[in-house]
């Protein structure tokens, strides 16, 4: 037998379709007439190869979700062999594998470690199977997962063991979904859709990427559908998207299916600008030969002397059938659990769990061989997949240039300070590949400068507005599409700009990024790209003229919710704390920073000097001192440090001394959770000496007070001595001290405030006008001016 014709004799289950075949023969042909093979047997002995890898690895899939243990002569399993509660996405797993086994192919048939992603993050059983079977395994795994009886067994052991450690960790390398003890993963994929907005901006030109997409994902976000409009050879690297069109969601057929399957979506996909490829999605050959034929047309295309863009971006649509090689395969069974019942106890799913085993059985030694062919990094001279270049940014760090600072007292718009800054840092750093995600409106949030310099990236550039076929802005009314594509750009600098009450729809795709890197950082692995900032304006008191809608301040809140080493909230209160506070982001790696920002002009309260020890230290006194005080303003956000200085001046008059304190940054007071975070935030007494225990003391929130209170526990001497005023989910069509009215946070409600904590009565700071507008029965035009 020769060597074409063991492969063309497929094995188990993987059976080679006549289309694979006349399509593999010519890539043979290619490949030796471009002299980049020694032999065409050599590309007949890698295919049948991989075909022996995926079945190995299906079946290892299998023995992950149902079995306590493998057997590698391929006898039998008993009842005793199976756990009592099986668990895993077992179906989409199963057709993950030969999809991974394809790309590790392609890479071996040319020579070169492409990237990869998975969106379907729950099909990581797929991963860890090939992983451990190749030996390419992490760190953390090495030594424990192999391809002897005993690595594999502690593989299928420890899925869904859900081992803990006494330090409330994961005590096994190994989860549910893709993380960073997944050699080679870059994202999670658990929150679905994210892959296909994210794939496009992630390779640097001369880099390839493979990105496993799911037809359940298509239906989930809007944007992947844009690819065309963003990529361009001059600095982006080629990305190969492979659907994995198995036809079923949990529940039901997948809306692609509904509709007309294959056919349908690869109309779709050319209607917007995409040039598809049908392959058989159970043949690791078929799709193997799509991601090379893929690479192949764009390269052509881009070659033609009439090209002009958009591109036409290559689209692999891997048609298979959901847990094809398993019993079950094509039911929605086939998603978690494709057995009828639990081969421990059911006879019957033992027999066919067994049965599919012996089908999919391959010799160890059969396997050996397999993996030796398959495994020529060494002579290729390129790195494993784990070491692709995607798992491992670490771009140099910028240069960070010295703000313009203002004069304090001058009145400025902190938004246009800040626009100022980053078109210096950009200019100070054209070896980074700039990402800017915008949802529409960057000049109208101040950010002009910005904008004429980088311009929006459109096809078609429209003569007499601030767009270029090259622009860096990504725009479009999509706040996950734009966002996806500052994150994904881990190689170069990026910023989002957006308004703070839309931002919160780009809260999944944040809480991806921050806890995957935070996972890094507890397994000492240190991501190495640059924080991304995530600037919020047009906020929930600047907007007062829109309605309640645009009026919120949950993502502030929300990202307040995670590990604040890693997801930063940030509240500048003027052009230099907001230059300073993001110049301090870029300095650091791995972070997303939600800095909330203020467009309309205000006043310049910190100087230099004062600016940057407020970003270092998180807060700092603006006026007055806790020592000679007898009650003390904490101001989170612009609004509320006015209202705060408004509140003491107003008392001061009436000789009652008080003292404002700007809290720049929360979650740099706060109890730490763990030792990551111990060390980012203030130690007792450097929080002791910014806000003494016992003082009286009033915050005024741009957020939601109970939020912030329960962040900020260290400043709360319970509530005799500590209130906190902010947005109470009140607004409408008004203007901003409207909203302040509305939320009881004006100077005067703040007044009424500080006497309920002082002891104070509040007919001796109030007047009555004023008390009867505090209580909801007066004018509220009585608390425009304060009281002289």
């Amino acid at each position: 037998m020769t060597l074409r014709e063991h492969w063309h004799s497929g094995h188990g289950p993987i059976q080679h379709r006549a289309d694979t075949v006349t399509r593999v023969d010519a890539l043979v042909h290619r490949l030796a007439a471009g002299g980049r093979i020694s032999s065409a047997d050599t590309v007949y002995a890698m295919l049948a190869a991989a075909d022996r890898l995926s079945c190995a690895a299906m079946n290892v899939v299998a023995h992950m979700t149902y079995a306590r243990r493998i057997d590698l002569t391929g006898a039998p399993l008993s009842a005793e062999d199976f756990k009592p509660n099986p668990e895993g996405h077992t179906g989409g797993s199963l057709n993950m594998v030969p999809a991974f086994v394809a790309y590790l192919l392609a890479n071996a048939l040319t020579g070169k470690t492409r990237g990869w992603l998975m969106g379907q993050g729950h099909c990581v059983a797929a991963i860890e199977a090939v992983n451990a079977l190749t030996g390419d395994v992490s760190a953390a795994q090495l030594g424990r997962y192999d391809r002897s009886e005993a690595g594999l067994g502690r593989l299928i052991s420890d899925f869904y063991s859900y081992a803990i450690d006494a330090r409330g960790q994961p005590a096994v390398p190994l989860g549910s979904h893709a993380g960073p003890n997944t050699a080679g993963a870059v994202s999670e994929g658990g929150y679905l859709g994210f892959a296909g907005l994210q794939y496009v901006h992630m390779p640097l030109p001369g880099e390839g990427l493979v990105a496993f997409l799911s037809d359940g994902a298509f239906e989930e976000q809007r944007g992947s559908d844009w690819a065309t409009r963003w990529w361009r050879a001059e600095d982006c690297g080629q990305a190969v998207p492979v659907m994995i069109l198995n036809g079923r969601r949990i529940e039901q057929r997948t809306q692609i299916v509904q509709e007309g399957g294959a056919h349908w979506l690869a109309e779709d996909l050319r209607h917007n600008g995409f040039d598809p490829l049908v392959v058989d999605g159970r043949d690791p050959s078929a799709i193997a030969w799509a991601i090379l034929e893929a690479e192949e047309r764009l390269a052509a295309s881009l070659a033609a002397a009439d090209f002009q863009y958009p591109a036409r971006l290559p689209y692999v649509i891997a048609e298979t059938e959901k847990g094809f090689g398993f019993p079950g395969a094509g039911t929605n069974a086939a998603h978690n659990l494709p057995l009828g019942g639990n081969p421990g106890t059911d006879r019957e799913a033992r027999d066919a769990f067994n049965g599919s085993a012996r089908r999919l059985f391959v010799p160890a030694p059969e396997l050996d061989a397999a993996i030796a062919t398959l495994a020529n990094h060494g002579a290729q001279g390129r790195p494993r997949e784990s070491g692709h270049p995607m798992a491992h940014r670490h771009p140099d760090a910028p240069a960070l240039p010295t703000p313009a600072w203002e004069a304090p007292g001058s009145q400025g718009s902190a938004m246009a300070a800040l626009d100022r800054w980053f078109v210096e840092l950009v200019r100070a750093n054209p070896r980074l590949r700039v990402r800017i995600g915008n949802p529409d409106e960057l000049a109208s949030n101040k950010m002009g400068g910005t904008l004429a310099l980088l311009e929006h990236r459109v096809n078609h550039p429209e003569a007499g507005v601030p767009e270029a076929l090259h622009g860096s802005v990504i725009t479009a009314l999509n706040e996950e599409a734009v966002a996806a594509a500052a994150l994904a750009n881990k190689a170069g600098l990026n910023l989002i700009v957006s308004y703070e009450a839309f931002a919160v729809k780009m809260l999944g795709l944040l809480r991806q990024e921050i806890i995957f890197a935070r996972r890094q950082k507890e397994l000492g692995q240190s991501p190495g790209w640059l924080s991304v900032p995530l600037v919020v304006t047009s906020h929930t008191w600047e907007n007062a003229k829109n309605e309640q809608s645009h009026q919120d301040p949950t993502i502030g809140e929300a990202l307040l919710g995670e590990m604040s080493d890693t997801s930063r909230v940030l509240f500048p209160v003027d052009g230099n704390s907001a230059a300073a506070a993001l110049r301090a982001v870029y300095a650091q790696r791995a972070q997303v920073a939600c800095v909330v920002v203020s467009k309309r002009d205000g006043a310049q309260r910190f100087d230099a000097d004062a600016a940057q020890a407020l970003v270092e230290r998180g807060a700092a006194h603006i006026a007055g001192v806790p020592s000679a005080s007898a009650l003390q303003f904490v101001a989170i956000g612009a609004y509320q440090l006015e209202e705060a200085l408004k509140a003491r001046a107003h008392l001061a008059r009436l000789g009652r001394e008080c003292c404002v304190t700007a809290v720049l940054e929360p979650g740099r007071l706060r109890i730490p959770r763990d030792e990551l975070e111990s060390a980012f935030v203030l130690p007792d007494d450097a929080v002791h000496a910014l806000f003494p225990p016992g003082l009286p003391r009033v915050l005024l929130c741009h957020t939601r007070p109970e939020p912030m209170l329960g962040v900020l526990r260290r400043l709360d001497d319970g509530p005799a001595r500590t209130r906190a005023l902010g947005y109470i989910s009140r607004g409408g069509t008004l203007d901003v001290p409207g909203m302040l009215f509305a939320n009881r946070c004006t100077w005067a409600h703040a007044v009424a405030a500080a006497a309920a904590v002082a002891g104070w009565r509040r007919e001796e700071v109030l007047d009555p006008a004023r008390l009867r507008a505090v209580d909801g029965q007066g004018d509220p035009a009585d608390l425009l001016v304060s009281q002289s």
